[in-house]
């Protein structure tokens, strides 16, 4: 077993936590730097808020098990999901004065099945109805 597998498969906290940890790690050896994790706002949470190069980045970090899993968790960003986390990364840009800085969306799909964890990094995986 892989020395980031994840082991208790009952708790969905759980098992979303070990994701965002794979998910911060696959990241920082691609070269982001995490600025903050499960920012909470009004409308919802943003999994991580990373910068790459001249770039502020929302990513969501999606978890799944078993063998299709990687595809099962970038399909779970559909677009009534694509709308929640482009109202998050309004908000956040506004919160914090940001208006005018490039941004986007990125989606890290992550899988614990019986070969082990996967981790798959979508750049720019969808784009802001909002023009952000």
């Amino acid at each position: 077993m892989s020395p980031h597998s994840f082991s208790v498969v009952s708790d969905k906290l759980t098992l979303g936590q070990w994701g965002e940890q794979e998910a911060v790690r696959l990241l920082r050896k691609a070269g982001y730097r995490i600025l903050e994790l499960n920012v909470r706002t009004p409308v919802g949470e943003i999994d991580i808020v990373a910068r790459q190069g001249g770039v502020l980045v929302f990513v969501e970090v999606r978890t799944r098990r078993g063998a299709d899993g990687i595809c099962r968790a970038m399909e779970s960003v559909d677009a009534k999901k694509q709308g929640r986390l482009d109202r998050l990364a309004l908000w956040y840009l506004k919160e914090r004065n940001l208006f005018g800085c490039r941004a986007r969306f990125d989606v890290v799909a992550v899988c614990q099945d019986a070969q082990g964890p996967s981790a798959r990094l979508i750049r720019d995986a969808f784009h802001s109805a909002r023009g952000l």
